[in-house]
């Protein structure tokens, strides 16, 4: 029978003007919307409102050229195309006769029964729609995480320089006290040498700690429409909701893909009727006609079975798909975990090395000890700070990347 298709196509959401980060709403979603474009719509972002992570994300998706917004409404437009294709097609026809003439003429072409190939070729632009859709929102997600990956390496780069700043200040003080105990002759002269070559290496890291922050800085406020130099802060992150992870998505929508192509190559194989002709001499020239795209031959059968493998195929990759990313779930929270766990046990250290500086001083000060014991100490207590920052920065990191795999660092609303 003929088949009148079912003309709803799945659009990916627009909303209204997007809403600022303090009323952040989930756009509504249609009740014959696709499951996909309906999980993307509502996706909210684990990003906390106002923080300086929601302003970088603000910031960087404001100046996205929006290349995946543009493929979109191409597939938009394709699909609206192909949710028309089960209405009568009229296309010109020019012949010449025996006689010399031109004889001009419509012809008309109807498709009564094609084993459904016109919904599998809807089904294939919706799945289109929604595969342009996913691709939106992971490249929403993956600028979003550039940016906040170069706000950290800004962060990190001047929390750095404040510990270098500040070490150099109390190594100065050392390089003094030593510098006049040479000169009472109490002290020998390598010992000066050594502090002070101390100093240079603390100068080297300051000047590499301030040029990382300085690069970071250049390239996210060139990837952002605001200026976002004076963002400071960290753990600007709220509670991972209960989500699907946008791969998952990308493997469901892919499958979708090959089970229509499938079923337009099944239906190619297998005999149709469609009604035809010239609309000439009141239609007498219209027949009823059938056939098959591709004919009949001893490979025929076993290309049908090769399609429906390709159906075993497509569901397997989203099995596939799932178990990978939950793998990768489990193993970001365990990560993530490790590094809370490192970062406050070099925070404890951390106190226990100002204790024995603390201590090494007060002794020093009553005589039991010299300048280059409260030195060593106090490169002791340097590392551990270093070794507290690294671990604090890395923490931050890995719960971007665990947010930039479930694809939850970008509102679908805003997207």
């Amino acid at each position: 029978m003929q088949d009148l298709g079912d003309g709803a196509v799945s659009r990916f959401l627009t909303t209204e003007p997007a809403a600022t980060s303090e009323t952040r709403v989930a756009a509504p979603v249609p009740s014959d919307a696709s499951p996909v474009i309906s999980a993307l719509s509502s996706r909210s972002s684990v990003l906390t409102a106002g923080s300086p992570y929601d302003q970088v994300a603000a910031g960087v998706l404001a100046a996205d050229a929006r290349v995946a917004e543009a493929e979109l409404h191409v597939a938009k437009l394709r699909a609206e195309a192909a949710s028309k294709n089960w209405l009568p097609t009229l296309s010109p026809r020019i012949s010449l006769t025996s006689l010399g003439d031109f004889v001009a003429d419509l012809v008309v072409n109807q498709v009564l029964f094609d084993n459904g190939r016109k919904k599998a070729e809807r089904d294939l632009a919706k799945a289109d729609v929604e595969l342009a859709a996913v691709a939106l929102s992971e490249s929403s997600n993956d600028r979003v995480y550039d940016g906040l990956v170069l706000y950290l390496q800004a962060e990190e780069g001047r929390a750095a320089a404040d510990l270098y700043a500040q070490a150099l200040k109390d190594m100065g003080h050392f390089e003094w006290v030593m510098d006049e105990r040479v000169k009472g002759g109490v002290s020998d002269f390598s010992d000066l040498n050594v502090i002070r070559q101390k100093i240079a290496d603390l100068r080297s890291r300051d000047s590499a700690a301030r040029e990382k922050t300085t690069r970071a800085l250049g390239e996210l406020n060139a990837m952002s429409a605001t200026s976002l130099s004076d963002l400071r802060g960290l753990r600007s992150m709220g509670t991972t909701p209960e989500t699907m992870s946008l791969s998952v998505l990308r493997a469901m929508v892919e499958r979708d893909q090959q089970l229509a192509q499938a079923r337009i190559a099944r239906a190619q194989h297998l005999p149709g009727l469609s009604v035809g002709g010239s609309i000439r001499n009141d239609g007498e020239n219209i027949a009823v006609t059938g056939g098959s795209d591709v004919g009949l031959g001893l490979g025929t059968m076993a290309s049908l079975d090769a399609i429906e493998a390709t159906k075993v195929t497509a569901d397997r990759k989203v099995t596939e798909a799932r178990d990978i990313a939950q793998r990768a779930i489990e193993a970001d929270q365990r990560e993530i975990a490790a590094l809370n766990r490192q970062a406050e046990e070099a925070a404890a250290l951390t106190r226990q090395a100002k204790q024995n500086l603390d201590l090494f001083q007060r002794q020093y000060e009553g005589g039991a000890r010299q300048v280059m014991d409260v030195v060593g100490v106090y490169e002791t207590f340097l590392r551990a700070l270093e070794k507290e920052l690294d671990l604090k920065f890395r923490a931050a990191r890995a719960e971007l990347d665990a947010a930039k795999r479930l694809g939850i660092l970008a509102d679908g609303a805003r997207i």
